[in-house]
C-alpha cells in the first residue's frame, strides 16, 4: 500500500510539473520569452505561484527546464523524420524540412527558444538546443558524405552555416513574414531547404525531389 501511495504522489508531482511547463510553452508562444514569468505561468496552470516556486526556485530555473522540454520535443521530431527516411541524403533533407516546417508552424515559440534577444543567463540555457540541432545536421551531412551522396567537405563548417541560414531565414528579424498563409509557409520551407541542399553540392533536380518527398505527410 505504501508503494502505491508513493507512486501515486510521484505521478501527481510529474503531472503538475508538466502542467507548469505546458503553461510556460503557451505563454512563450503568445508573447515570447518575456511572457514566461512565474505568476502568469502559475495562473495559466491553475495553481498558486508558490507551488511553481516549489518546482522552480527562480524564473531562470523555469526557463531552463522549459527550453529543455521544447528542444527535446523538436529534436525528437527531426530525428524521427530522419530515421524514417530511406537513405542518408533523404534523412538530411528530412531534418531540414521537418525543423523548418515545425518552426514556422509555431514561429513565436521557436524564436523564443532559439534566437530572441534575452539576458545572458537565459541565452546560456538555450545554447544547448542550438548546438544539438547543429550536431544533428552535422551527423546527417557526414552520413551523406560517407555514403557518397555529397562531395567531400568540412561538415563542422557546413553544419553551423546551414543552421544559421535556417534560423535567420525562418525566424530572424529579416525573415519574410508568412503569417498564417500555409502556401507562403510551404514556399519558405522549400526555398530554404533547396538552398541548404544546393549549397552542400546536391544538383537542383535531385534537391527538388528530396525536398518534395520530405515535405510529404506521413502515411
Amino acid at each position: 500500500m505504501a508503494y502505491r501511495q508513493t507512486a501515486n504522489v510521484l505521478r501527481k508531482l510529474a503531472e503538475r510539473e508538466d502542467a507548469i511547463l505546458d503553461a510556460a510553452r503557451a505563454a512563450a508562444a503568445e508573447g515570447g520569452m518575456a511572457a514566461v514569468q512565474i505568476v502568469p505561468v502559475a495562473r495559466r496552470a491553475g495553481i498558486a505561484a508558490g507551488t511553481v516556486y516549489r518546482y522552480f526556485p527562480a524564473k531562470a530555473d523555469l526557463i531552463a527546464q522549459f527550453v529543455a522540454s521544447v528542444s527535446a520535443d523538436e529534436l525528437a521530431a527531426v530525428r524521427n523524420a530522419a530515421d524514417a527516411a530511406p537513405g542518408p541524403l533523404s534523412a538530411l533533407a528530412a531534418v531540414i524540412v521537418t525543423f523548418a516546417t515545425r518552426a514556422l508552424s509555431a514561429r513565436r515559440l521557436a524564436w523564443a527558444v532559439i534566437a530572441e534577444p534575452v539576458d545572458a543567463d537565459v541565452d546560456a540555457a538555450r545554447l544547448a538546443y542550438r548546438k544539438a540541432l547543429c550536431t544533428e545536421i552535422e551527423t546527417r551531412i557526414r552520413a551523406a558524405i560517407g555514403g557518397g551522396h555529397l562531395p567531400e567537405q568540412d561538415a563542422t563548417l557546413a553544419a553551423p552555416a546551414i543552421t544559421g541560414a535556417l534560423l535567420e531565414g525562418l525566424l530572424g528579424p529579416l525573415a519574410p513574414e508568412t503569417g498564417s498563409d500555409p502556401a507562403q509557409a510551404r514556399e519558405a520551407v522549400q526555398t530554404l531547404a533547396l538552398l541548404a541542399l544546393r549549397s552542400l553540392g546536391v544538383v537542383d533536380a535531385h534537391a527538388r525531389g528530396l525536398v518534395a518527398h520530405a515535405a510529404m505527410p506521413p502515411q
